[in-house]
């Protein structure tokens, strides 16, 4: 009797939450994979940090060029009151205010400090835009990730829904069988534990599938809950369109970690030749014209200037080869993590290009395993409403077959999330993402 009671509170509980769970999937908003992935990456926090250190990176290097071609310019006034009358020196008189308007522009004819700071810039647009791809694949794999858990989790509750269902059939056969007098009680009672347990699946795969949905949710920027739209998984995996070599080659030409290793190294390289540079002297243009009288705008005097001088720093206190031994340290560490990063290229593409071949070569053998299993289940099924098996084979087959089919959904989309950890080395899609 206790069991009975507890298998109808399980069913009311399950009932109850599947109504309520079809009612909000009825007025969910639905997002397509491509606007899933395009809005993640606009909300992405790492997304965003990076298009903005891409702009930060293309502004230094229009600075550095505009050194080449403009001068530095200031311009300042003041006015001076005094307590007393004081020598204008505009005016030539004594007057107790005085105004200064001057305008100086410097322009460094030689400086291995431009140069080096040219190509600094450069690398740095370069690295900032492996880091912008990076981020953006990043993002996608994530918005992927919780699309596909979406899906696989909405899946996953059909199939406890079937295993509900396949359990009351079962029982409605087995009281028939024991009323007959051709089974014993005990068999009932196996059916009842099973509805039990698969009630209280039925249950938690509810709770995973709205949690999955919030998940999404937030990943593209809603307030609450959103579902994704299904996705054709029935076709067979595809066959990834490059050889491992070539993957290995195109991860090492393009791919966003190992571009973003090379171009860091390249900054820092840049900035060794900078401070390394200070030790030469620099060449430098420089004019000035000044205006002096008592009210503005001053036009009482005027002075113009042109100087062209010569500086070269002999002694600093040590802070110039401080900067250059730090600056060597920086471009050590950096070549060092190139080497190392490109010297790993071909583990991590094998990985994740083997990884994808796995996970696609287990989804026809999840396929197979289902026929199997359905097929089993079929044979016991009739079997044991012949009274040729026992319950427990039947039992057996009720939970192959649930397996099975979460086996097969989970390799489906472990299928798809592992072309994307593919791509995301890569730095580019090898087939078209599409919504069905």
């Amino acid at each position: 009797m206790t069991a009975r009671v507890a298998a109808a509170l399980v069913l009311v509980a399950g009932i109850a939450g599947g109504a309520a769970s079809a009612a909000a999937q009825d007025t969910l908003p639905v997002v397509t994979l491509a606007e899933a992935i395009e809005r993640s990456a606009r909300l992405d926090p790492d997304y965003v940090q990076a298009l903005g250190q891409v702009d930060n990176a293309v502004w230094g290097r229009r600075v550095a060029r505009l050194a080449f071609v403009l001068p530095s310019v200031t311009v300042s006034t003041d006015l001076t009151k005094y307590s007393s009358a004081f020598f204008n020196i505009g005016t030539g008189e004594p007057q107790s205010s005085s105004v200064t308007a001057r305008v100086d522009a410097r322009y460094e004819l030689f400086s291995l400090r431009k140069l080096a700071e040219l190509s600094r810039t450069g690398a740095a647009v370069e690295s900032a835009r492996a880091d912008e791809l990076r981020s953006r694949f990043a993002a996608a794999f994530l918005a992927e990730s919780e699309y596909y858990a979406a899906l696989s989790a909405q899946e996953l509750a059909r199939i406890a829904a079937d295993r509900v269902r396949r359990a009351e059939e079962g029982l409605v056969v087995a009281r028939a069988r024991v009323a007959s007098g051709a089974s014993v009680q005990s068999d009932s009672l196996q059916l009842v534990l099973e509805l039990s347990r698969a009630r209280l699946d039925s249950v938690r795969q509810a709770a995973a599938l709205r949690v999955a949905r919030l998940d999404l949710g937030r990943r593209v920027g809603a307030d609450g809950p959103v579902d994704a739209a299904p996705i054709d998984t029935a076709a067979r995996p595809p066959e990834l369109p490059v050889s491992l070599d070539e993957a290995v080659a195109s991860a090492l030409e393009q791919g966003p970690d190992y571009r973003l290793a090379r171009a860091n190294e390249r900054a820092a390289a840049a900035d060794l030749r900078g401070a390394r540079g200070e030790y030469l002297p620099q060449l430098g243009l420089s004019a000035s014209h000044q205006r002096f009288d008592s009210k503005f705008f001053p036009s009482a005097r005027q002075v113009s200037s042109i100087t062209l001088g010569v500086s070269w720093s002999l002694w600093d206190g040590g802070l110039r080869e401080l900067a250059v031994s730090r600056a060597r340290t920086g471009r050590d560490v950096a070549r060092a993590v190139r080497e190392d990063i490109e010297r790993g290229a071909r583990a991590d593409v094998t990985e994740a290009y083997e990884a994808y071949r796995t996970a696609a070569a287990s989804v026809g053998l999840s396929e197979t395993g289902l026929i199997v299993a359905r097929e089993n289940y079929r044979v016991q099924e009739s079997r044991y409403r012949a009274g040729a098996s026992t319950i427990l084979d039947l039992l057996d087959a009720q939970v192959g077959l649930t397996q099975a089919e979460a086996d097969l959904v989970q390799a489906r989309y472990g299928t798809r999330l592992a072309l994307a950890g593919l791509e995301a080395i890569l730095g580019r899609r090898l087939f078209t993402r599409t919504s069905e």
